[in-house]
């Protein structure tokens, strides 16, 4: 069937024969023919030449994602033929061990573009980061469940104004989109230890599964060590140092309700939490605290959201990086690590070493960095898809 052609300016051109997946909205989109969010359109350039095919989304700012060559159709086999492939990459190529919770899809990295579909035990939890593939969610479905063969599939949605969702009394995000419901908590594994986790409340499920790695990684360094854990929602990184033979764990977040999640996480790995330390209220004020009582610290990790409010206090990763930094080394020994996390995608690697050296002048230190870790190997990005190497992890000695 034929379809309307959607006429991209040069330096879109540019941009997808380099095998960027995004058209960014300019006065050439502007001119587009209507239609629909979703709606599957053949992209060419000026002079008529084709340039595959992609899903609409006339109000957005990414007003169209590249599926590839031609289309006629999405239909269930389409959709089946790409989670084949992620399926059978994570299967060659992800360290999976003692694993049941991981990224089967990962949106553009597989080809994708703005969709992620985890894996929890026997479910899977489908994220839209765009509103294109509303209309194709049965076939995506049918094809999930004929691939992965689940108990059960959610969707969970993604607000549009993050900053917005302490307000909010509604914390379901998530619905069953086929199968049965999963039990609440669910229990998984990472790197054979045990997590809770919800499906259907709140915005997260209660573990990064991106830091699986860098939890492992972890464990191999901080056999008698004294850890602060600075941002530690429930704990993950707090049990892995924990389980691995921390000489003590102190874990810091605004939350009691996450600190309470973490102490659970801990019980499930059979450690006792009443023999580590749960600090609640804003990281910066805990440090100054923590400084006051002269404490010393052998490993700090401090993974913080890329902007977060507590009271008066304020973070976001270009304004608060340094000066976390800065106090963070107040409290580390000598030769110990300071191990720092962004997943800011706006943020590269450059700019976030600046926010790093900016921190170790202010504290009068030297940094030396031993590692620069990413995602693993079930988060994969495409060469020509930069934006999707978005997670930094690193690890610095203080000289």
């Amino acid at each position: 069937m034929s379809r309307s052609a959607y006429i991209v300016g040069p330096e879109s051109v540019r941009m997808v024969e380099l095998g960027h997946p995004w058209i960014i909205a300019d006065r050439y989109t502007r001119n587009w023919p209507k239609g629909d969010t979703g709606a599957l359109i053949s992209l060419c350039d000026e002079q008529g030449r084709s340039l595959g095919s992609a899903l609409l989304d006339p109000k957005e700012r990414i007003v169209a994602r590249l599926l590839g060559g031609e289309l006629s159709q999405l239909d269930v086999a389409w959709f089946e033929g790409r989670l084949r492939c992620a399926k059978l990459l994570r299967e060659r190529h992800a360290h999976l061990e003692g694993t049941t919770a991981y990224r089967l899809v990962n949106a553009e990295g597989d080809f994708l573009p703005g969709i992620t579909v985890d894996r929890y035990g026997d479910w899977l939890m489908v994220q839209l980061y765009s509103h294109i593939w509303k209309p194709h969610l049965g076939c995506l479905t049918q094809a999930l469940e004929r691939v992965f063969e689940p108990q059960g599939i959610y969707l969970k949605g993604r607000p549009q104004d993050t900053r917005s969702l302490g307000k909010s009394e509604n914390r379901k995000y998530a619905r069953l989109l086929a199968g049965l419901e999963a039990p609440e908590p669910l229990e998984v594994l990472e790197n054979g230890l045990s997590f809770r986790v919800s499906l259907s409340e709140g915005l997260n499920t209660g573990l990064f599964i991106d830091q699986r790695n860098n939890r492992r990684d972890l464990m191999e360094r901080c056999r008698g060590q004294r850890v602060l854990n600075l941002f530690c929602y429930t704990g993950a990184f707090s049990v892995a140092a924990a389980a691995s033979g921390a000489k003590s764990v102190t874990s810091v977040d605004a939350s009691l309700s996450y600190l309470d999640w973490a102490r659970d996480n801990f019980s499930l790995n059979r450690l006792n939490p009443k023999k580590h330390e749960f600090l609640a209220g804003d990281c910066f004020a805990q440090l100054k605290e923590l400084k006051k009582q002269r404490r010393r610290f052998d490993i700090i990790l401090m993974d913080p959201p890329s902007f977060s409010t507590v009271g008066k206090s304020r973070f976001t990763t270009k304004g608060g990086t340094s000066e976390l930094v800065a106090d963070a080394l107040a409290l580390l020994e000598s030769g110990g690590l300071l191990i720092t996390c962004s997943n800011h995608q706006k943020v590269d690697v450059a700019d976030y070493l600046k926010e790093l050296r900016r921190g170790a002048i202010s504290a009068g230190c030297n940094l030396q960095v031993l590692d620069l870790k990413g995602q693993p190997e079930d988060f994969p990005y495409p060469v020509t898809f930069p934006e999707g190497r978005y997670l930094k992890y690193v690890i610095a000695a203080k000289g």
